[in-house]
């Protein structure tokens, strides 16, 4: 999962419902190209292709960008590694990321609703 650590060090995810590939490129510094090939080597990473085969992340799609990013990068796993721990077929930890994605955006929408109660 993302340590607190390595959230500090990439900017907030604004409150968008999609991003650009350049958006994500900055929030997750890492390259567009970088993240053209992550697509094909991590299934669950499907961002919606609309005109033009233009590419729109969700907010889910930015949080496994960096989970990817921190797993390859900070962690010094490979593709492959990075890949099956993403998968859950090491240890069972896709599940534990799907629930901590699950707690994460709830979390978020609890907050929106608070701010939208004031």
């Amino acid at each position: 999962m993302l340590e607190p650590s390595n959230n500090n060090e990439l900017p907030p995810i604004p409150g968008k419902r999609y991003f650009t590939i350049g958006e994500v490129a900055e929030l997750c510094a890492v390259k567009p190209h970088v993240l053209r090939y992550w697509e094909q080597e991590f299934p669950q990473l499907k961002p919606v292709k609309r005109r033009g085969n233009r590419r729109y992340y969700q907010h889910q799609d930015v949080l496994m960008i960096r989970q990817i990013r921190t797993l390859l990068y900070e962690e010094g796993f490979t593709i492959g590694g990075a890949r099956q721990r993403m998968s859950g077929q090491q240890d069972g930890e896709g599940d534990g990321y799907k629930r901590h994605l699950i707690r994460q955006l709830r979390s978020e929408l609890e907050e929106l609703l608070a701010i939208l109660r004031v």
